[in-house]
């Protein structure tokens, strides 16, 4: 057996000489004979290659280059042609030369004939700038590999194509700059081989027919999911236009893209949209997850390809058709760009989930907010319990502090504490100060982000004065049962065992750890505030969870629940769990973070601890009793007292403003609105001083009223 022959390489093509270079630019650019953009252009057709894919594919690089370059066409032969982009000059250029060139018009056309019968584009049309995964997770892992893993070659896909043709993200928006009618001129001039030749219109349609009909494959098992069909009520399985969408574009395809046919896709589209708004309309009652607010955000992504392949495939040849493939096109790089980023998933998809968590924590902090007299001084009252609850977790905190555990066994020792003091708090109704920040401000991000701008000025004015007075009345009830009850235990600690609670060195070394200069008592303070802050979405996290998860019906249809309470008892139980798991989720979260602060800060060697307002004031008066009424007076403690001050600004404005950030960018609050809301406010503080601080003597008519003792 004889070996074939080798294939000869082609010779190499003769670079144009001076003079014919001048005598094409003397014939098209008369005014301006030495243009780069002339000579260049000159030079790369006759440059076209005849060889592999990879050839051409390398000259179509060199023509975007040219095409991209800044300096531009205009006016090379007449001195009145308008004036166009740069891009744009250098189109009309080239379909000048075409139409008086016809053998570098047949060169091209063979060159585009070759390249779009060797590509495919069903990955471009189908895949590129659409979520691929089946879940979040799967994504972001998937976009992580690939941006740190070599991509292997696929030359014979138009998605490799576009992006080795507009490597930058700014490329989308050049192309979407370029004429229409220039790109459909030029397609006119080389889209349209001879008869044997193969097609590129028609290989690009027959892509795209594809594209939508795996597209509706995908949508259809999207849409027909049991989690996303619970969450549907109102259309039944048969009624379900994602299970008409495979039948709609079967129509499409059998009948190429006839105008009835796309009609139908579009309602169908406009259906499957219904649906999704119904799915995140009931949310908010059926609880939110990650993967599920990805999954409804890549519906969302496909029935708008669905729709931008439609209106393509459905416009009339020429400038109208080319105009919405651009569009499309542009899209594509966009997207094809911003799929490699993991921070861009992260950011599209966890909006809704902050949202629904924070607007959870919202309904909680209603119940902070007061509107009247009688709910202010409910406030104090309650807020006096928890002040009661918190001097005897200070103390115990000191005796645990005293034992001599290991690490761990002295964080879940101090952690419980904690813990158990929040939730003591929430059990009898009482309030603590430093927990009402972070709802709050969900709830004053909720009155920012609905209604139209005067609704929302005049409900944020109404709202500002109610929750400053409801958070003072709830640090004068805090502050102002703390610090005697912390005195009465010691004195009775002292009368019973005949010897101080605190010796004397541990009081001054409490007293010194306060200073707010000489120690690290703000950072510390501020550090605790971002606690607060994130018991607080742990909070709304857990009561999302238990909806989620529907925990409170499986609870009240527990067999052994129902055999040992009953029927009803079971049912309260559910509901209870569920009303009472927001405050779990934060008061079990605040209790072990501030126990863990000090435990993290000798693991790495750095004096670390934290500045909760009412344990430092409670710890102070366990300090200054010990030390006796003399030593309250020296300037050491009172500079103390001073630290306790600042710490408690410190816990209120870190907490409330992570809270009231996160909350406005969820509900997508227009930064530029801040201003006329900071001056609505303020000049409401000016005109009404004392709506402030105090309750009004009427009662308002306002729907958020504390009819009973809020609880945490």
């Amino acid at each position: 057996m004889t070996d074939p022959a080798p294939v000869p390489s082609p010779a190499p093509r003769q670079q144009p000489s001076a003079r014919e270079v001048d005598a094409f630019c003397m014939q098209y650019a008369p005014r301006a004979p030495g243009h780069s953009a002339v000579r260049d252009l000159y030079r790369l057709l006759c440059d076209v290659p005849e060889g592999g894919l990879e050839d051409r594919l390398q000259w179509v690089e060199r023509w975007m280059q040219w095409l991209r370059e800044r300096i531009p066409a205009h006016a090379l032969v007449d001195a009145s042609e308008p004036e166009v982009s740069a891009a744009d000059s250098r189109l009309a250029l080239m379909v000048r030369v075409l139409e008086g060139e016809p053998a570098m018009r047949a060169a091209l056309t063979r060159l585009v004939a070759t390249v779009f019968e060797g590509s495919r584009g069903l990955k471009l049309f189908a895949q590129v700038g659409l979520p691929a995964g089946q879940g979040f997770f799967a994504e972001a892992s998937d976009r992580l590999a690939r941006s740190l893993l070599p991509a292997p070659p696929e030359p014979g896909k138009l998605s490799e194509l576009l992006l080795r043709l507009c490597p930058n993200p700014d490329d989308a928006d050049w192309l979407a700059r370029l004429s229409p009618a220039r790109l459909a001129q030029l397609a006119a001039l080389v889209g349209e081989p001879a008869s044997p030749g193969p097609m590129p219109a028609a290989r690009v349609r027959a892509d795209l027919m594809d594209a939508l009909l795996m597209l509706a494959v995908q949508v259809a098992a999207l849409g027909m999911a049991e989690d996303i069909r619970d969450r549907s009520p109102e259309t039944s399985f048969r009624a379900s236009p994602f299970l008409r969408m495979r039948l709609v574009c079967d129509a499409v395809l059998a009948r190429d893209a006839a105008a009835d046919t796309l009609r139908d896709l579009s309602q169908c589209v406009a259906d499957c949209r219904q649906v999704v708004g119904n799915v995140s309309r009931h949310l908010e009652d059926s609880g939110v997850s990650v993967d599920l607010v990805y999954r409804l955000e890549r519906i969302r992504r496909v029935l708008e390809r669905m729709e931008a392949i439609a209106r393509v495939l459905g416009a009339p040849r020429g400038e109208a058709r080319w105009r919405e493939a651009m569009t499309l096109v542009s899209d594509l790089l966009r997207r094809a760009h911003a799929d490699r980023s993991v921070v861009e998933l992260v950011k599209r998809n966890m909006r809704m989930l902050a949202r629904k968590i924070i607007e959870r924590a919202g309904h909680s902090g209603e119940h902070y907010i007061t509107s009247t007299r009688e709910g202010f001084h409910a406030m104090v009252h309650s807020a006096a319990g928890g002040g009661l609850v918190t001097a005897a977790a200070v103390a115990n905190k000191m005796f645990l502090s005293g034992l001599m555990l290991a690490p761990f066994f002295s964080f879940l020792a101090v952690g419980l504490n904690y813990a158990l003091a929040f939730l003591l708090i929430q059990a009898l109704g009482f309030t603590l100060a430093t927990k009402q920040p972070s709802v709050t401000a969900a709830t004053l991000a909720g009155a920012v982000g609905e209604g139209a701008r005067g609704e929302r000025l005049a409900s944020l004015v109404e709202l500002i004065p109610r929750i400053t007075r409801s958070q003072l009345a709830a640090f004068m009830g805090n502050l102002g049962v703390v610090a005697p009850a912390a005195v009465l235990f010691a004195l009775g600690y002292q009368l019973i065992t005949g010897h101080a609670f605190m010796s004397p060195a541990k009081a001054q070394a409490t007293v010194a750890s306060l200073h707010p200069w000489k120690s690290g008592t703000l950072i510390f303070a501020a550090m605790t505030g971002v606690m607060l802050w994130m018991s607080s979405v742990a909070g709304g996290w857990l009561e999302n969870f238990v909806v989620y998860r529907r925990l409170p019906e499986a609870l009240a249809h527990h067999r052994v629940l129902r055999r040992l309470l009953g029927e009803a008892r079971a049912r309260r139980l559910a509901d209870t769990f569920q009303h009472a798991a927001s405050g779990l989720g934060a008061n079990v979260t605040l209790g072990f973070l501030l126990a863990l602060g000090p435990l993290v800060g000798g693991f790495f060697g750095l004096t670390l601890d934290v500045r909760h307002v009412t344990f430092v004031l409670g710890s102070l008066s366990l300090a200054g009793t010990a030390m006796g009424p003399g030593a309250v007076l020296q300037p050491e403690f009172l500079a103390a007292l001073a630290g306790m001050a600042l710490t408690g600004l410190i816990n209120f404005g870190v907490s409330f403003s992570l809270a009231l950030g996160v909350a406005v960018r969820a509900r997508d609050v227009p930064t530029r609105e801040a201003l006329p809301f900071v001056r609505a406010v303020l000049g409401h503080l000016v005109k009404h001083p004392r709506s402030f601080l105090l309750p009004p003597k009427e009662p308002e008519n306002d729907v958020l009223r504390v009819s009973a003792p809020p609880t945490p």
